[in-house]
């Protein structure tokens, strides 16, 4: 059977007087140790602030006594402020359209610009009928905060902003079986960010600093023929970026980025792959020897780059710019299975059909 009611709703409804004021006593300790919980101030939004008002005005001055997520004071000053807010609708004029308030809030978020150039932009669509003060009032009254704290932007506005020049770069390790037993091998990798294409380097033992500087140059050589070089690349605290690493991105053009401390969030793309290739490939081979591992990487690598979909791009594989022309009518024979690392992972592309030859 459906529960018409909250069960405390129905306890205050069958209680006495001398109860309800046990229930009241327990609730507020209750809030207490809750609220001891929680450090610093509880700033509410405008729904949580009508709500309390709601509830709490018909209680009179008793709210002084129960109220503890802000200062008796506060709640008293809400009200004035709501009965100020309701005389100001009543006298002053007509609010602004839902369609105009729609339109600054829409360009506040998207632009981070302040209240002046907001209004400069509704000016240049031919929108005059509203001044700077009705553009603060919108915006604040959505909560969005000032211009100088908007335009700092986020990290996922910042990768947006840069990813056709930005890539990052991370080290992964396979364990490989040698004549010397066991031995880990360290590969480094390079994605560019808009597009998530992959490149590798061959693996090693001794990731020193001048392997690593190898392996910079040859990321250089491998973009070196693109028309967007990459002006930035991300890559998180690890020892093995030395000095001599940083150096050589700095004489190509290229600003080295260095994540702060602990921040392994802020790399998570390339987190990502390390995780794919492992999940989907790796860890379904002993690698024996660094020949080995190279090739196991390599054809990952080529699958991942020219066959893998990616949900970011619209499911189309990194490499492929344009997705392909769709096809009203699908037919069985014409799509063809690519398999990849001995069989391991599958991809299907669509082939010509066959043309046979009419003899006349």
């Amino acid at each position: 059977m459906v529960q018409l009611f909250h069960p405390l709703l129905t306890l205050i409804a069958t209680a006495s007087d001398s109860l309800l004021a046990k229930y009241v006593l327990y609730l507020k300790n209750e809030n207490r140790i809750l609220r001891d919980r929680i450090p610093g101030e509880i700033h509410t939004i405008l729904h949580e602030r009508a709500q309390l008002l709601k509830y709490g005005k018909p209680l009179g001055k008793a709210i002084n006594e129960l109220i503890t997520i802000v200062t008796p004071g506060t709640f008293h000053r809400w009200v004035r402020e709501e009965k100020r807010s309701r005389k100001k609708k009543l006298i002053g004029r007509p609010g602004k359209s839902a369609v105009l308030r729609g339109l600054v809030l829409k360009i506040a978020r998207e632009t981070a610009f302040g209240y002046t150039r907001i209004l400069g932009e509704l000016r240049k669509l031919g929108i005059s009928r509203i001044c700077r003060q009705t553009v603060k009032n919108i915006v604040k009254e959505a909560g969005i905060e000032p211009s100088p704290k908007r335009s700092t932007g986020t990290w996922d506005q910042f990768l947006k902003i840069h990813a056709e020049t930005l890539w990052a770069c991370d080290f992964f390790t396979k364990r490989a079986v040698t004549r010397r037993g066991l031995v880990d091998l360290h590969v480094l990798v390079f994605m560019h960010l808009e597009t998530r294409e992959v490149f590798v380097t061959p693996s090693t033992r001794s990731p020193d600093s001048a392997w690593v500087t190898n392996q910079a140059k040859a990321f250089v050589n491998h973009v070196a023929d693109r028309d967007e070089r990459p002006t930035c690349l991300i890559h998180d605290r690890d020892t093995k970026f030395s000095a001599e690493f940083k150096q050589f991105l700095k004489n190509q053009g290229i600003q080295p980025k260095r994540l702060p401390i602990r921040s392994p969030n802020l790399n998570a793309r390339v987190e990502r792959f390390v995780q794919t290739i492992k999940y989907e490939a790796l860890n379904h081979f002993i690698a024996f020897g660094q020949r080995h591992l190279d090739y196991l990487v390599s054809e990952f690598v080529d699958y991942y780059n020219k066959h893998r979909a990616h949900s970011s791009r619209e499911y189309l594989p990194p490499c492929c710019a344009n997705p392909p022309p769709e096809f009203e009518k699908i037919k069985i024979d014409e799509i063809h299975r690519e398999e990849h690392l001995g069989g391991l992972i599958k991809s299907y592309k669509r082939i010509a059909a066959k043309i046979k030859s009419i003899s006349k």
